[in-house]
């Protein structure tokens, strides 16, 4: 994995089990939020599961598109864009009626002192875009967030234990959850509430913070002593794969990697590829913020890009100096202030 290029194709590359499910699916599929971190790559994901399936489909991505070149990527790869601030509803109103919506719109970093702004974005919008879209399946993107932190002992949460969510920005996505609900249950929206830790791209991530942390000789904290990563293709995938299962009362579900890892252990791995020793403060805690993600591997199978392909490709990116997105997960935050 040596070149931006190789990543994006990397990242939407899709699995046969994909094309078989988009195959199936009817009706379009348009992405809200397709701007962020993760939206380019699973809107490209689609289109290609859709190429590949040889069905007539379309994929519309709808984002402000404060960069006009990630709008033109977009489009040369035959998605269609549409330009909108979802929180003006006259805006929201005047998008298409599509049968398949991937809902990927949120606040998180800035909450801290703008709260106000979140809480509009994750749980205000929710009810206008369920009220939109009442006659679709939608898969909203959630967080882990929505949990307390457990004992570590536990090796996770899973959707049987109560949300417990930790400050602003985890309580407003608790919100956004419960609006879904609601008009699910209003409208008879079938939904999937897709509760994502720690997707991980060359470009930013857990494993990159922790890797550049090693190489740079920086102290690890290591409070938050595990956690949970997954490939961010394969959750984009699952994300998609889960139109076919959304369900009225929603269906929540976790999105995460099979491991708890332990944060020490990432820094060893990465100290021995680089050759140098991490630095480590502080002393592990006995909780930690983790998902037990055991559901989604039973529907969709464990992912697969495995944990060390991504340690290995996340040390060839940090020693080849290649792009960053310069946007830190904050996942040592034990006190939910993001």
């Amino acid at each position: 994995m040596k070149t931006i290029e190789e990543l994006e194709k990397k990242l939407a590359d899709p699995s046969r089990q994909l094309i078989k499910d988009i195959s199936k699916l009817d009706g379009d599929i348009i992405i809200l939020g397709v701007g962020g971190k993760m939206g380019p790559s699973l809107a490209k994901l689609a289109k290609n599961a859709i190429d590949q399936s040889g069905v007539n489909k379309k994929v519309i991505g709808v984002s402000r598109f404060s960069s006009q070149e990630a709008r033109e990527d977009l489009e040369n790869h035959g998605i269609e864009t549409i330009a909108a601030d979802l929180l003006h509803d006259e805006q929201l109103q005047q998008l298409p009626d599509v049968k398949n919506v991937i809902y990927m719109a949120g606040n998180k970093f800035g909450t801290t002192g703008r709260e106000y702004f979140t809480w509009a974005m994750n749980s205000y919008l929710p009810g206008r875009v369920a009220s939109k879209f009442q006659n679709s399946r939608i898969v909203s993107f959630s967080s882990g967030n929505v949990y307390p932190l457990t004992p570590v002992s536990l090796a996770g949460t899973s959707e049987e234990h109560p949300p417990g969510p930790i400050g602003e920005y985890a309580q407003s996505c608790l919100g956004r959850e419960r609006v879904f609900e609601h008009f699910s249950r209003q409208y008879d929206i079938p939904l999937v509430q897709f509760r994502l830790n720690y997707a991980i791209d060359m470009r930013y991530g857990v494993l990159l913070e922790i890797a550049k942390a090693v190489k740079e000789q920086k102290p690890i904290d290591l409070q938050m002593g595990h956690v949970n990563v997954i490939w961010q293709g394969d959750a984009n995938e699952m994300a998609i794969r889960s139109l076919a299962i959304c369900e009225n009362p929603p269906r929540v579900l976790n999105v995460t990697g099979p491991e708890t890892i332990s944060t020490r252990w990432l820094a060893e791995r990465f100290g021995e590829l680089f050759e140098v020793k991490p630095i480590f403060e502080n002393e592990e805690q006995d909780t930690a913020l983790l998902n037990n993600a055991s559901q989604s591997h039973r529907l969709f199978g464990y992912p697969n890009v495995s944990l060390r392909e991504m340690i290995d490709w996340t040390a060839g990116w940090v020693q080849g100096d290649r792009p960053t997105l310069n946007k830190a997960t904050h996942f040592q935050e034990r006190k939910g202030a993001f």
